[in-house]
């Protein structure tokens, strides 16, 4: 027979392999359920990102459509500027005239018009294309905010109605 001390380790030994088996496949299992708790957040994860992804692409849609809106306002601006239909300031047909000539009855001062007041100098035209290029500018600046300010609050609106 064997001796009592001997059977007492024994039972000691075949209890904590037992236990240390029961743990080491408690951890495995544990791991598993973690493997399949990450893959399905990364499900999740990527159908957000999706979700974000297609907002944007609609948001920068229309971006494009407003900047090229935009871009054929300035064009129809300076088209009329370059025919002489844009003036900064439209100019009065009731002066009184300074020219002595008109005032003694001579046709043929009067009977022309003069060039420089009908049509718009040189100057004045490069004055209006720099004004319409400050508008377009900041109209293309004020619709790029928009849609900045406009992702963003989706963007917000997407990730706080997830968590």
């Amino acid at each position: 027979m064997l001796p009592l001390p001997w059977l007492i380790v024994g039972a000691l030994v075949s209890l904590f392999g037992t236990y240390q088996v029961g743990h080491h496949y408690g951890w495995l299992e544990r791991d598993d359920d973690m493997k399949i708790a990450i893959a399905q957040k990364n499900e999740e994860a990527r159908q957000i990102e999706q979700n974000m992804t297609e907002k944007l692409s609609q948001q920068s849609a229309k971006l494009k459509e407003a900047n090229d809106a935009i871009k054929k306002k300035t064009t129809a601006l300076a088209v009329a500027n370059r025919a002489g239909k844009l003036r900064l300031c439209p100019t009065s047909k009731l002066q009184a005239s300074s020219n002595p000539s008109s005032t003694s009855g001579d046709t043929k001062a009067t009977s022309e018009p003069d060039g420089q007041a009908d049509r718009a100098s040189d100057a004045e035209r490069a004055t209006i294309d720099a004004i319409a290029e400050i508008v377009a500018q900041g109209d293309r600046n004020t619709v790029a905010l928009n849609a900045c300010v406009d992702s963003y609050n989706q963007m917000r609106d997407l990730l706080n109605d997830k968590r």
